[in-house]
Formats: C-alpha cells, structure tokens, sequence
C-alpha cells in the first residue's frame, strides 16, 4: 500500500513539473514575440529621429547669403526729336474705267446688210468717219436721180416762168403807162415757180442725205463692244447695229468720303485741271497714269455719304502714244488726289499715338511728360498733328508701360547711374540672423 501511495505521488510530480515546463515555455515565447514587435517598431523612428537632428545641424552651420545692392535704372526708351513740316494731304479713292462716249449705233435708213467692215467685230478698233456697214443703195441712188430731173425741171420752170413775166411787163407799158396789176406781171406764177424749185432741192437734198446714211460710219475713235448685224441682214430704221465706245478720253468716278472733303478744294481744283494719279496692277506689273480732275456730280450720296468726282484720261488705249501701257476699259484702279491746301504740321508714326489723344514726351531732364494733342488725320502709318507739341522736342517712340509725369527715363548713350538703391531694400540683417544662429 505504501508503495502504491509512493508511485502516486510520484506521478502527480512529473505531471506537476510538465504543467510548470510548459507555462514557462509559453510565457517565454510570448516575451520574445513582444520584444521582436518592439524592435521593428523603434528603428525607424530611430532613423526618423537621426534625420531630423542632422538637418538642423546643417541648417545651423549654413552661411547666410551675401547681400548686394541692386542698381536701379531708369526705363529705357527710344524717342526721336520732331519738327513741324509743310503738309499737302493726299485723298485715296478708287473706281472703274468707262469711256466717255458709249453709243448704239442705229440704222437710220433701211435695207440690206452688203458690206460689214472688217473693223467692226467685237474689239475691234476704229477711227472717226470709219465705214463699219454700208446697206444697198440702188433704191436711194433712184430716188436721188428722180430728185435730181424735178430739181432741174422746176429749175427751168422758174426761168420760163421769169421769162414770161418779163414780156407781159413790156406788153403791158407799151399800151398803158399805169402800174401794171401783179396777175398781169405773172407774179403769183413767179411765186408758184419759186416754191417748186425749193421744194424740189429738199427733196433733192433727202434723197442725197438718204444714199448717205446707207453707209453708216464711225462717229469717233472708238472700240466696237458689241456687234448685232451682219452681211445679207434686212434692217430696218432705227434697227440697234451694235454698240461702240469712244478710246480718245476715259473717265472715273472717284467717291471721296465726307470727312476727306476738308483736305481737297473740289472747285479750285476742278478749275485747275488738277493732277490724279492712277494705279493698276496689268499684266502683272504695278502700273501708273496720271489723269486730270474735270467735274463733280455735286450731290451728297444719300446712302453712303461720299460725293462723286469724275477724272478724266485722254487716250487710254495708247493709240496715239504706242509706249504707254493701255488703260482698258473697265479696270479697277485706285486713284491718288493731292490736295492745293498745305499746312504747318507735325508728322509722326502712328503708333506713338495713344487711345487717349495724348503723346509721350521726354524732358531735358529725361523725365516723361504727357502731351494732350490735336488730331487732324490719321493713316494706317502716320498721325498728323496740327497742336500740342513743341518743335524740336523729342517724342517717345517705343511701349512705356505704366507711364506718368515726372517718369525717371534714359535715352540710348545715356550714362547709367550707379549708385542708386532701389526704395524697397532692406537694412543689412546680419544680426538677426546671427541671434538666429545663437539660438539654435
């Protein structure tokens, strides 16, 4: 029994011990688990840490910048000195060019086409008294010899009848010494055979004027635009041949806008015959004539407000002048007025003009000074000044931003201050950022 009880208690130790063995062996474990999380978790905010001290030692131990005054100089600008000139002003304007003459030639007789002229096509070109038709004319020949014999026979008529009057005169005094009556003078019959002979010669004179106008000619010298007949063609009176332009003057209608009026005297230079100056680009080729001013219309254009000037150029398609270059009819040129009128004034380019009439100058003492100046025209190019500047004073001709009087500007070759300090520097800080440096 005492052995049994012994052998009991012996196994109750061993599996005491185990118990105690493995508790420990779990505990052991769970203290390396912990100690290996807290490992991982401290070395980065280890290097964390190491990183930040470095930084503010470096930062510490850096010099601050040398400071430098900057130089200030003042705004360059390019400007030209101006002086007032004598100024004749010039008005564009521009238009087609149509002859002087247009005209439909018309038949003023009737009857068959016999003969055109070879001239008479379409562009062809004529002179004054030219043929261009000519319509069969034995009828009119007829008519002309038929005009002819009553033209003699009342003619001889009026010599009979003179004859008579003559006799019955003499008959009559050597009976009577009275006046003899006008019936027994025969003078009515006299009378008769007068107005028979003139009406004979009308007569005679339409039927000739009728033969005439069988051939129908050039009335100038001319173009042939249009042709409407040809050979074996029966026209009749009034029938519409063609249509012809004359070549020994052009015309074109200028249209000068209102406000262009003031810089030209329509009527002195009408009167004048001044010069207009026409460009067209023929063949290729820029090309120049010079026409004379002849008449307005004298109306203001309702609608668009311009009035319309007419020039005039005598032989536009060089037919007198073989080295001219022709001017045809309807080509668009543009035309150059100069006006009689000058004036005193400044000329400058149009971009020194700003949004507000006023005009950038620069001082003897290189400061700005704002100029409000009176307009008279304006170009694509130029302004023209009539007041507002002063002669031989010298105009800013580039971009000033921001400008205002009293500006500080300088002019190229203009000596540059060197010892001016912007008004927005600061004081030498040195010292605070040394205290800055004590601290850390």
């Amino acid at each position: 029994m005492a052995v049994e009880v012994l052998c009991c208690h012996c196994v109750d130790l061993k599996s005491m011990l185990l118990h105690i063995v493995t508790i420990l062996a779990l505990k052991g474990k769970r203290m390396a688990m912990r100690n290996s999380m807290l490992l991982k978790s401290g070395i980065p905010l280890l290097i964390i840490l190491v990183a930040i001290i470095a930084a503010a030692v470096m930062i510490g131990a850096k010099k601050p910048p040398e400071q430098k005054p900057v130089e200030s100089k003042p705004f360059l600008v390019d400007a030209m000195q101006i002086n007032s000139e004598d100024v004749h002003f010039k008005v564009y304007s521009q238009g087609n060019v149509i002859p002087k003459h247009q005209t439909n030639i018309s038949a003023q007789v009737s009857g068959k086409i016999v003969e055109v002229s070879d001239t008479f096509v379409a562009g062809g070109l004529f002179n004054e008294g030219d043929l261009l038709v000519r319509l069969e004319q034995e009828d009119y020949a007829t008519e002309l010899k038929l005009a002819e014999a009553e033209l003699v026979q009342a003619n001889a008529a009026l010599t009979e009848e003179k004859a008579r009057g003559k006799v019955a005169e003499q008959e009559w005094r050597s009976v009577n010494s009275s006046i003899a009556p006008e019936l027994g003078l025969r003078k009515p019959q006299l009378a008769t055979a007068q107005a028979n002979v003139k009406a004979a010669e009308a007569k005679f004179e339409r039927a000739q004027r009728n033969l005439a106008r069988t051939e129908i000619r050039a009335p100038y010298d001319g173009l042939v635009v249009s042709k409407n007949v040809d050979l074996g063609q029966f026209i009749t009176t009034g029938a519409v041949i063609g249509t012809i332009y004359s070549t020994d003057e052009a015309e074109i209608r200028l249209p000068i806008p209102d406000s262009d009026m003031a810089f030209i005297d329509i009527t002195s230079q009408i009167k004048q015959a001044s010069p207009v100056t026409l460009t067209a680009t023929v063949a290729g080729k820029k090309r120049a004539w010079e026409a004379e001013l002849v008449r307005s219309e004298g109306i203001l254009d309702t609608g668009n407000r311009v009035i319309y000037v007419i020039a005039k150029l005598d032989d536009p398609y060089a037919r007198k002048d073989t080295d001219t270059t022709p001017l045809r009819f309807g080509q668009f040129v543009e035309a150059e007025i100069t006006g009689t009128q000058s004036q005193q004034l400044f000329v400058l380019p149009r971009n020194v003009l700003r949004l507000d009439n006023t005009v950038l100058q620069v001082t003897d003492d290189r400061n700005v000074k704002i100029n409000p100046v009176e307009v008279v025209r304006t170009n694509a190019n130029y302004v023209y000044i009539s007041s507002g500047l002063d002669e031989e004073s010298q105009v800013i001709t580039s971009a000033v931003p921001n400008p205002y009087n009293g500006m500080k500007v300088r002019l190229p070759g203009d000596e540059v201050p060197t010892n001016a300090t912007p008004e927005n520097d600061k004081a030498d800080d040195s010292s605070s950022i040394d205290a800055r440096e004590a601290a850390n």
